[in-house]
């Protein structure tokens, strides 16, 4: 996989912060979200979209989601998830303590408000997996601020094979997982972009292309080009 390409962009896909568009200060970050079925390979690309982008490099970190279910082998507490009673998780919500939740086989799942607040205001661009109803959530608040992007599998067959191939999952698991993922994909149209997620590395790098060109929104820049369009002296 190419590093250290050059780029205006305010040191995305290169060894090294730069100054310019794109970078703290200038603009608000944006939310990429990252949606699509079980065995897409959506996780992985957002673990490698971080590897390439994640600060300070290009100033993109990953929202980490609360949830209620235990933590499975392997996972760690405020790394993959930020792991929480319900009761807790209860009292968040009716705070407005997160931007959006979901029940997934009987566990909760949030969002938490403030972290993405924050770093949106600082420049820094929010990657989140979540699915087609966080996506509408999100949007409803955030609609300014949110791409999606919707990852699909190259086929039904070969998705089947990679759910089975995890052996995470008991036959009837499967078979759910199947048959939400036929839903999900029925729903793709409401996303920014649709990927097929054939080649890791190909999809990364549309990935990539698709991030590069939201940075240069001029919305984005709204803030920045009223402050250098003010006559000097106000302000």
């Amino acid at each position: 996989m190419p590093q250290n390409r050059p780029d205006p962009v305010g040191g995305l896909m290169t060894g090294r912060p730069q100054q310019g568009p794109g970078r703290a200060g200038s603009r608000r970050g944006l939310l990429l979200l990252l949606s699509g079925p079980s065995g897409c390979g959506k996780s992985t690309l957002a673990r490698l979209l971080l590897d390439r982008h994640g600060r300070p490099v290009g100033s993109l970190e990953r929202s980490v989601s609360v949830t209620t279910r235990p933590p499975r082998s392997g996972e760690m507490d405020d790394r993959d998830y930020i792991f929480m009673t319900a009761r807790h998780f209860a009292d968040m919500a009716s705070r407005g303590e997160l931007l959006e939740t979901a029940e997934l086989y009987g566990h909760r799942y949030g969002t938490p408000r403030a972290f993405v607040q924050d770093r949106l205001g600082q420049g820094v661009d929010v990657l989140l997996v979540l699915d087609a109803n966080g996506r509408q959530q999100l949007a409803r608040t955030h609609a300014a601020d949110l791409v999606s992007i919707f990852v699909l599998p190259p086929s039904a067959e070969e998705l089947e094979r990679r759910l089975r191939s995890r052996g995470r999952d008991d036959e009837p698991a499967i078979t759910r997982r199947l048959e939400a993922a036929r839903e999900e994909v029925a729903g793709c149209e409401l996303y920014d972009y649709v990927l097929v997620n054939q080649n890791l590395d190909v999809t990364l790098d549309a990935i990539d292309t698709i991030l590069r060109a939201e940075r240069l929104r001029r919305e984005r820049f709204s803030l920045f080009i009223d402050q250098v369009a003010r006559p000097t002296g106000q302000g």
